[in-house]
Order: structure tokens, then C-alpha cells, then sequence
């Protein structure tokens, strides 16, 4: 088995270490890595061979990089895999440019923009019934002259993530909350005063803090079929400007409803490879209200690992040995965090998860992903240790000392 491929990862974040810790877990063999530069919980890891390219995520650098690989690996499969949209997205619209021995897992092109677009996104979840909030497109000629159905706060966010972040200014977040009208307008200036184009989406705040957050992890098989469901109950996220709404820490939880309908809404796009969607439970209407659809395995896709279903084995089965999957949909208990413990339990408030954290801590059911007993160099462990203490300082500075 470790002779017949190579996964080849895109990015250099949390989430290609998470992807690169779960096929070294299950076929004990080394991914090999492009990234714009060596950092992050990749520098000095002994699980990945890691190639560092500035403009890696260039269409012309890309394919060219991609093929060399492959040709240098001609013997072997290459299951390519994005970490991130731009190279999620490349790799689909490249699709049919790789040498024969690369598989990249992704839908085409037109329903990736589709999906990604969170206009868009919002139109296929308005025709397929799922809830999402209250909200509103903003267009650049618009400027001032529009009303909103809806009262302050507002939830800013462009429509088009990957433009977006081609036009950089210095207040530019993730993610922007306005408190009123003004705000509002002075963040649509910025934003559109950066270069950026395409629509904004200005939405209803949906009260609740990070408690009120899911995510769901889904993996749809190479015929559409959806095998894997993992609903993960967001405990705490980031709250740095360009981190807000990063998730650190999770507990797997289990909701059919909430399993039926997206699994309705992937099969009948006959959507294939991983797919992690943004929701919010709003406690006005009752409803679970979806945010945005990432085209691929999420920042925190361990949390699916950690809960006992190796993300890694399902793409293999799926495309390498080409074996029927069983549908799953995840039930068992799990812990995920990227922050120290402290942090946890002291930003965490309602006590009931709290108790609920211990008891997982305490059975063993509890994993930070980027703490690897097969990657302990000192060098590597040094930098976390560094970067977790880190975490106490930026919480503190954007949420204020807690209890």
C-alpha cells in the first residue's frame, strides 16, 4: 500500500499538518507537501516532505509543479488535495491538465465558483430548503442608496473569499460585525475601496456566542454518494481579525435533521469529495441557519479523525483500492482543541461543556491534532510550545481577561 501513491497536499497550515498526521497514522507513509513558505506546524515535521514555492499558487507555476511531481513519480498514484480554496480550486480547474497518474477528488469547476460564491450559495440553499439568515447583496453601484430589511448588528463578509484576500488594507478581517448604519458603510468603503469587485454580504447577526457555533464535516463518494457525516458542536473560535471564526475547540455531537438535509442537498448536486459547512443555531426561530460551504476538508478536520474515522482512509478506499463504503454517520465522543486547556476553560462559560471536557479529558478522549508522539523534534515542539503560550496573549487582548 505505501508504494502505490503519494498524497500531495496544497497549503501549510493546520489543516495540511491535520491531513498529513492522518495518513501517516493509517498507512504510516510520509505526505509530500507544496506551500508558499515552511511555517507553522509543518516547520520541522518528520511526517511530510515539504516543497516551498512563493508563487505555488500560480495557475502556470502550479500545473507545471504538479506534473513534475508526477512525473518524477510516474510509478505511483498522486492523490492531489487541496488545503485551501485557492488550491482546491486550481486543482479542479486543472483537472483535466495532470498527467494521467493524478487524482484530484473535486467537482468541476463551474459548481465549485457556484458553491464558493456565497451569493450563489445561497440561492442553491434557498431552492433546496436549507435556513440560512436573514440577508442582503450589496453591489458596488449600489453605494449608498439601499435599506435593509433588517436592524443593527450587521454581519459583513465578501461574497467572493479568494478576490477578496487578492486585495489586502489594513483593517481588512475574515469577517466584520457592524453595530450600526455608519459602520456598515465605512466597512463597504473599505472593502471596496481595496480593489475588491464583486458583491458583499451583508447579513442579520444571529445572537448567541461561540457555543451557538456547528460545523459539519461531510465526505461524498466518487459516484456522489455521501459515506461520511460528522457534526462537530463548536465550543470556542479565534478571534483575530483575520482568524475570526477559526474554530479551537470542538466536541462531536449528533443531529439527524441537521444529517438528513445537508446529505439531501449533497446528493442532489451529485456533489463528490469532502465538503465542511458553517452553522449557527439561532435560538429565536429554533432553526439551524448554514453560513458558507467549504469545498473541501475544513481547518479542523481532525476532529473527524480523532472521532475514529480516519479522513485519509476514506479518499483511499474511495479512489486507490476502489472499495464500496458504507455510509457513516458519526456518533462516538471526541475533544478537539488547537489551544492550551487553560485557554479553554477559562473562555468557555456555560458549565455544562465544561464538565462535559473533563470527562473526555480525563477518558482519554481528547486530542490537540498538532501534538504528534511520531513528531516530537525538538526544534517542532519548541515553536508549539511558543505558539500555544501565544494564544493566552490573543485571547486576552480581543476578549479581555475572563474568570
Amino acid at each position: 500500500m505505501s508504494q502505490s501513491f503519494i498524497p500531495l497536499l496544497f497549503a501549510g497550515d493546520i489543516n495540511v499538518y491535520s491531513v498529513a498526521r492522518a495518513f501517516h497514522e493509517q498507512y504510516d507513509i510520509k505526505a509530500s507537501v507544496f506551500g508558499k513558505y515552511l511555517s507553522g506546524p509543518c516547520a520541522d515535521s518528520k511526517i511530510m516532505n515539504y516543497i516551498a514555492n512563493p508563487k505555488i499558487d500560480q495557475q502556470d507555476i502550479f500545473l507545471e509543479a504538479v506534473n513534475e511531481f508526477a512525473e518524477k513519480n510516474k510509478e505511483q498514484i498522486i492523490l492531489a488535495i487541496g488545503c485551501g480554496d485557492s488550491y482546491v480550486q486550481l486543482l479542479s480547474q486543472n483537472r483535466d491538465n495532470f498527467r494521467e497518474n493524478v487524482i484530484a477528488p473535486y467537482i468541476d469547476i463551474e459548481l465549485m465558483n457556484n458553491l464558493i460564491h456565497k451569493e450563489k450559495f445561497y440561492n442553491l440553499c434557498q431552492e433546496s430548503g436549507i435556513n440560512y439568515p436573514d440577508t442582503f447583496v450589496h453591489r458596488k453601484e449600489l453605494e449608498k442608496n439601499f435599506e435593509l430589511p433588517f436592524e443593527a448588528p450587521f454581519i459583513i463578509k465578501p461574497s467572493n473569499g479568494i478576490e477578496y484576500w487578492k486585495h489586502p488594507f489594513a483593517s481588512q478581517k475574515k469577517v466584520y460585525k457592524a453595530g450600526s448604519r455608519e459602520e456598515l458603510l465605512r466597512i463597504l468603503d473599505d472593502i471596496y475601496g481595496a480593489g475588491y469587485d464583486d458583491s458583499i454580504i451583508i447579513q442579520d447577526f444571529i445572537p448567541g456566542d461561540d457555543t451557538y457555533m456547528r460545523v459539519l464535516t461531510n465526505y461524498s463518494d466518487r459516484n456522489g454518494n455521501v459515506k461520511l457525516m460528522a457534526l462537530g458542536h463548536v465550543l470556542l473560535e479565534e478571534h483575530t481579525p483575520h482568524g475570526i471564526g477559526n474554530h479551537a475547540v470542538i466536541i462531536t455531537e449528533h443531529n439527524e435533521e441537521i444529517a438528513e438535509r445537508f446529505k439531501k442537498l449533497l446528493e442532489d448536486m451529485h456533489y463528490i469529495g469532502f465538503s465542511n459547512f458553517d452553522i449557527k443555531y439561532d435560538q429565536r426561530d429554533k432553526k439551524y441557519k448554514v453560513f458558507e460551504i467549504n469545498t473541501r476538508q475544513g481547518r479542523s478536520n481532525y476532529y473527524v479523525t480523532a472521532a475514529g474515522q480516519n479522513i485519509a482512509r476514506y479518499l483511499v478506499e474511495d479512489y486507490i483500492e476502489q472499495k464500496p463504503l458504507d455510509l457513516k454517520v458519526v456518533t462516538e465522543k471526541s475533544l478537539w482543541s488547537v489551544v492550551p486547556k487553560g485557554v479553554a476553560f477559562r473562555y468557555i462559560k456555560p458549565q455544562e461543556y465544561k464538565t462535559e471536557m473533563r470527562a473526555l479529558i480525563k477518558s482519554g478522549q481528547y486530542v490537540n491534532p498538532l501534538f504528534y508522539k511520531k513528531d516530537k523534534g525538538f526544534l517542532r515542539t519548541l515553536r508549539l510550545l511558543k505558539s500555544q503560550l501565544g494564544h493566552y496573549y490573543k485571547y486576552r487582548k480581543h476578549l479581555g481577561r475572563q474568570n
